[in-house]
C-alpha cells in the first residue's frame, strides 16, 4: 500500500486548462455569411456593415476597428497574428478578384487591408460626387 502518485492517478498535478479554440476557427465557408463586395450588387456600406457583425459575432472585430497588433515580442503575438490572418483571408474571399487585386499587399494587416478598401470607396465615392456636382447645369 504505498503512497498515491500524482503522476499516474491521471490528474494533472498543475492547474492548467486545455486551450479553448477561438470561435473564427469554426467558420467554414465565409461566403455563406458575407456576399461578396463587387461594388454594384453588394455595396460597399451593405458589405461592411454584414462584415462588421459576423467579425463581431465570432469576435475578431477588433481586427478591422483599428489596429489591435500586440507587440511582436509580446506573449500573445503569434496568436493574435494568426487570428489576423485569418481575418484577412475573410477579407480577400469577400470581394472581387478587381477589387482583391488593387489591396493584395505582403505582410499585411486585416486592418490594413480594411483601410486600403475604405478609402478606394469613400475616394470613389467623393470624386463621383465631384463630377456630378461639375455635370448640373448651374441654376440662377
Amino acid at each position: 500500500m504505498g503512497d498515491a502518485n500524482p503522476k499516474n492517478s491521471g490528474e494533472s498535478s498543475d492547474n492548467t486548462k486545455p486551450k479553448v479554440l477561438h470561435p473564427a476557427y469554426s467558420v467554414t465557408n465565409i461566403n455563406t455569411k458575407i456576399k461578396t463586395l463587387d461594388g454594384n450588387t453588394i455595396t460597399y456600406s451593405s458589405w461592411t456593415k454584414l462584415f462588421k457583425l459576423h467579425a463581431k459575432a465570432y469576435k475578431v472585430l477588433d481586427h478591422i476597428e483599428a489596429d489591435s497588433s500586440p507587440d511582436p515580442t509580446s506573449d500573445e503575438y503569434a496568436e493574435w497574428s494568426e487570428l489576423d490572418s485569418l481575418v484577412l483571408q475573410w477579407i480577400y474571399n469577400t470581394i472581387t478578384e478587381k477589387i482583391f487585386a488593387r489591396i493584395l499587399e505582403s505582410n499585411t494587416t486585416a486592418w490594413a487591408a480594411w483601410v486600403k478598401l475604405e478609402t478606394i470607396f469613400l475616394n470613389n465615392k467623393h470624386a463621383r460626387a465631384a463630377a456630378l456636382e461639375q455635370q448640373s447645369p448651374i441654376s440662377n
